[in-house]
């Protein structure tokens, strides 16, 4: 049985964000229940309401989740509109997750609910990620449901996830995620394994901009980047050669502490 929530593409910025419970219900409401009528005591919607509103509190584990809704039972159900106030078992959860619903399904209507909030989708960074989900790694393999996922980060949602097929992996199926999105003023930020010239072309000609992180793994283009910031040394009666690099620097402090300064450079 699942003992761990998927990735239903929602982690709230700490600042939160505001709607109303009863509209997830609604939007809930119309999932495929896989459930036999007979014996239900708590609808779908009700129970993944229940889910979401933990995984949106910080809860990740299905007995986390349970205990999270018990202690707050009053008021989900003056939320929800309850006669009185119940809350399912853990293995309630189990089963709903496990057998009751198509998760693909879950997952899309969770995505397009917090897409349609007003201001969803309106912040610049795209933050691409891939992850393999826990508890999906089958006896006898090394590997289990991995995905490829781009995160608004200031937002707290995924805009865009797949499934990374078994004869693929994270850079083949990166440009296709990246087609299906709107780049046009974007800045799409990953890590090393991103850095790839077409990949960046790719965000480019959509009319965006990237910022990858460089390690190791390419000695070559990170020797590049290093040269090509370091300090030029100049002849006597000759200056440093004109480039359109722009570089700042900021200086943090925090509780008296000087925190290391950040430098931030840019090139046209």
């Amino acid at each position: 049985m699942q003992s761990t929530v998927p990735a239903v593409g929602v982690k709230l910025a700490a600042e939160g964000v505001v709607f109303e419970v009863a509209s997830l219900y609604a939007a809930l409401a119309g999932l495929t229940d896989r459930r036999h009528a007979r014996g239900i005591r708590y609808t779908l919607a009700h129970v993944l309401v229940y889910i979401l509103l933990a995984k949106l509190a910080g809860q990740d584990r299905l007995s986390g989740i349970a205990d999270w809704v018990k202690y707050r039972q009053e008021t989900l159900a003056q939320l929800l509109g309850l006669s009185r106030p119940r809350t399912p078992s853990l293995n309630t959860y189990r089963r709903v997750l496990g057998q009751s619903i198509d998760i693909e399904e879950f997952e899309r209507v969770v995505r397009d609910f917090f897409a349609a909030l007003p201001e969803a989708g309106t912040s610049r960074e795209r933050a691409m990620d891939g992850k393999t989900l826990r508890g999906t790694i089958v006896t006898g393999q090394m590997q289990g449901r991995h995905l490829l996922a781009v995160f608004l980060p200031s937002e707290g949602w995924v805009e865009l996830q797949v499934e990374v097929g078994s004869h693929e992996n994270e850079i083949s199926a990166a440009p296709g995620v990246l087609k299906s999105l709107d780049l046009q003023g974007k800045v799409v930020t990953g890590d090393a394994i991103f850095a790839q010239r077409d990949l960046s072309q790719q965000i480019v000609e959509a009319g965006g901009d990237y910022v990858w992180t460089v390690k190791d793994n390419q000695p070559q283009l990170r020797h590049a980047i290093e040269q090509l910031f370091q300090t030029e040394t100049c002849l006597p009666g000759t200056s440093p050669v004109i480039t359109d690099i722009q570089t700042a620097q900021t200086l943090e402090k925090s509780h008296g502490l000087h925190i290391p300064a950040k430098t931030i450079t840019h090139s046209g």
